[in-house]
């Protein structure tokens, strides 16, 4: 039998909210579906051995929805995490945010610290959420850094902008997966992909399973991967 191999850090590009309320006639709370699919996933990735666990929830591009959505989205999120925050402390995962503040409300962003200060000390793992991200502003975002650093061109190396991106101390992702039926990566955390392995679900997000959660670090298992030898 196969030894299963588990990647320590696993990426899920969450695609395919709306297209599942449309056709199951879901007309408020589109997103709520796909919220609670979030946790129940992060929950079985990290019990299966996985370390980290990012989840690209709302990107940068995300703001040219319609105001409504957006609005709902925001709503959405503090309320979630109102909810949820007890049961997440509970879990012992530590949850943090990659993106930039720009824009978001003094609600959110209170939100966003209190759940980081409130589960910083989880050791079972690290939940973290791309939330107003984009991996080029990341990427703008750090060399923003290392100028105001006062580094010279010969002294800046791959090692400097891993350095400098959005919580460096987390490691470049081995496994990405999209559901939705989309085969691209939409800005998803462009330094931490250089070599990861890539998975394309036609399943819509919110009908993910703990199963297929399995079915995923299996098939992980069967990766040979090669960093370029």
């Amino acid at each position: 039998m196969l030894e299963r191999v588990t990647p320590e850090h696993i990426g899920f590009i969450v695609d395919g909210n709306r297209r599942w309320a449309k056709l199951n006639g879901v007309s408020s709370d589109v997103h709520r579906k796909g919220a609670d699919v979030v946790f129940e996933v992060a929950r079985k990735a990290i019990e299966s051995g996985a370390k980290y666990a990012t989840f690209y929830v709302f990107s940068t591009e995300n703001w040219h929805r319609a105001p409504e959505e957006v609005n709902y989205l925001m709503g959405l999120f503090v309320k979630y995490f109102e909810e949820k925050l007890e049961e997440l402390k509970k879990e012992d995962i530590r949850i943090v945010f990659l993106g930039t503040l720009d824009r978001l409300g003094e609600e959110v962003l209170a939100t966003m610290h209190e759940v980081e200060e409130l589960t910083k000390n989880g050791a079972r793992g690290t939940l973290a959420f791309c939330f107003n991200y984009g991996g080029q502003q990341e990427l703008a975002d750090a060399c923003r850094k290392i100028v105001e650093q006062g580094l010279q061109p010969a002294d800046i190396t791959p090692e400097t902008i891993t350095a400098n991106v959005y919580h460096p101390e987390i490691p470049p992702v081995d496994f990405v997966v999209r559901t939705g039926g989309e085969q691209r990566i939409s800005n998803f955390m462009l330094w931490r992909l250089a070599y990861s392995e890539f998975l394309f679900l036609d399943k819509l997000w919110p009908e993910l399973t703990v199963q297929d959660v399995n079915d995923i670090f299996d098939e992980f298992s069967h990766r040979q991967r090669r960093f370029g030898h």
